[in-house]
């Protein structure tokens, strides 16, 4: 079984940035596509950001292309994501997931950690 964590979360001003964390226990994630997602009250969660079981390839949601990146460190059964250039429109729940080989649908999930963005 795969717990994951995040961290990171908090109150930021637009323009501003932060870095989230995801720590995994359980299992090695290294053959795991890992992903970020979030949700804005009132809203459907929403793609974030994915990355490769290898680390070699990343996607992104239009909202957040050229401001978000999206990283792994197998060492520490870690994943990142670093927002930049903050807007209030990013705020919401963050939660990172893992999807693990042949599956097709992220299987596990964190608790989700707050970013809140003050115009």
């Amino acid at each position: 079984q795969v717990q994951l964590a995040e961290s990171g979360g908090g109150l930021v001003q637009a323009g501003g940035s932060v870095r989230l964390s995801c720590v995994a226990s359980g299992r090695t994630l290294s053959s795991y596509r890992l992903g970020w997602f979030r949700q804005a009250p009132g809203k459907e969660r929403e793609f974030v950001a994915q990355i490769s079981w290898s680390g070699g390839s990343t996607y992104y949601a239009d909202s957040v292309k050229g401001r978000f990146t999206i990283s792994r460190d197998d060492a520490k059964s870690t994943v990142y994501l670093q927002m930049n250039s903050l807007k209030p429109e990013d705020t919401a729940v963050y939660y990172c997931a893992a999807r693990a080989p042949l599956a097709n649908t992220y299987g596990y999930w964190g608790q989700g950690t707050q970013v809140t963005v003050s115009s």
